[in-house]
C-alpha cells in the first residue's frame, strides 16, 4: 500500500476503515470497555489482553493481497455517473436507521426460560421452568450464537444494499464500494470465529450472579425458588441485562463498515 496514496487510500482513511483507525475505534468502543469492566468483576485479565484479543482480527489483512486489489480498483473508469443516479442519501439512512431498530429489538426480546421436561403437549405451567437448563451455560450461549446468526444475515444484506447504491454514484463512491465488498470477503471468516468467541464472556457472569443469588439464600435461610428467577431483582433477569449490554456493544462495533459507507456518502454529497 505504500506509495499508493490515491482515491481508496484516502477513502480509507476519511471513512475510518483504515486498520489504525479501526483498531482505535475498537478498543475505545463500549464494547471492550464493557468487557475491561468483566473481567476486573469477575477476576479476569487487564486491558491489554481484551483489547487485543478483539483486534486480532484488524490485522489479519493479507498486504499483498489488498495491495493489489487497491491497483484493480483505482484502474477504475473516472466517467462521471449517468444522469439522475446521485446517491440517494435519506434512503441510505433510512436502512441504517432500520437495520439499528432491528438489531436492538432482537436485545430487547425476554428470553424464553428453558421448560421443564416434565408435562404433555406442551401442558406445563409458565413458571415451571427447567432450573437445571436455565443453570447451564450452553443455554444461554446457544441462544446468543442463534442472535448472532441473525445479525450476520441483516448486516450482510444491509451492507451489500448500500454498495449497490454507492456503485452508482460517483468515481470515488465506486471505488469505495469495490474496495469494501474486497475487504468484507477478506475478513469476514476471521471476523466469525472472533465474534463467536463473544458469548463466552457471558459465561462468567452467569457464575457471578448465579454466585450471588445462592450466597443471598444461604445468609437468609430461604428456599430457593426458580420461577422468580426472571422476576425483577431477580439473579437471571440482572444476567439478561448483562446479554442485552453485551449485543448492544456487539451492534455498535459491527455496523461500523455500514457507518463507513454512510459517511462516505456524506462526504461527497458536500
Amino acid at each position: 500500500m505504500q506509495g499508493r496514496p490515491g482515491v481508496c487510500r484516502g477513502v480509507l482513511a476519511e471513512t475510518g476503515l483504515d486498520g489504525m483507525h479501526l483498531h482505535h475505534r475498537l478498543t475505545s468502543s463500549s464494547l471492550v470497555l464493557l468487557l475491561q469492566q468483566w473481567a476486573g468483576a469477575d477476576g479476569g485479565q487487564a486491558r491489554p489482553d481484551v483489547a487485543e484479543h478483539l483486534g486480532q482480527w484488524l490485522s489479519a489483512v493479507n498486504a499483498v493481497r489488498l495491495n493489489g486489489a487497491l491497483h484493480s480498483i483505482e484502474s477504475y473508469p473516472a466517467q462521471a455517473p449517468e444522469p439522475g443516479r446521485a446517491v440517494d442519501l435519506r434512503a441510505l439512512e433510512g436502512v441504517l436507521e432500520g437495520l439499528l431498530a432491528e438489531l436492538s429489538g432482537l436485545a430487547v426480546a425476554k428470553a424464553a426460560p428453558a421448560r421443564a421436561a416434565r408435562g404433555r403437549r406442551g401442558a406445563a405451567a409458565a413458571e415451571q421452568i427447567d432450573p437445571g437448563a436455565e443453570l447451564k451455560f450452553s443455554t444461554h450461549g446457544q441462544r446468543y450464537l442463534g442472535l448472532q446468526k441473525q445479525m450476520e444475515a441483516r448486516l450482510g444484506t444491509a451492507r451489500a444494499q448500500l454498495r449497490h447504491w454507492l456503485a452508482q454514484g460517483s468515481p470515488a463512491l465506486r471505488q469505495l464500494a469495490a474496495l469494501d465488498a474486497v475487504m468484507e470477503q477478506m475478513l469476514t471468516e476471521r471476523e466469525q470465529r472472533l465474534w463467536a468467541l463473544l458469548p463466552g464472556f457471558l459465561e462468567g457472569r452467569l457464575a457471578h450472579w448465579h454466585g450471588l443469588h445462592a450466597r443471598r439464600l444461604a445468609e437468609s435461610g430461604q428456599e430457593d425458588a426458580p420461577g422468580q428467577w426472571r422476576q425483577p431483582g431477580g439473579w437471571l433477569s440482572a444476567f439478561d441485562q448483562d446479554v442485552r449490554a453485551l449485543w448492544q456493544a456487539e451492534v455498535q462495533v459491527r455496523v461500523l463498515p455500514i457507518m463507513g459507507l454512510l459517511e462516505a456518502a456524506r462526504n461527497e454529497n458536500r
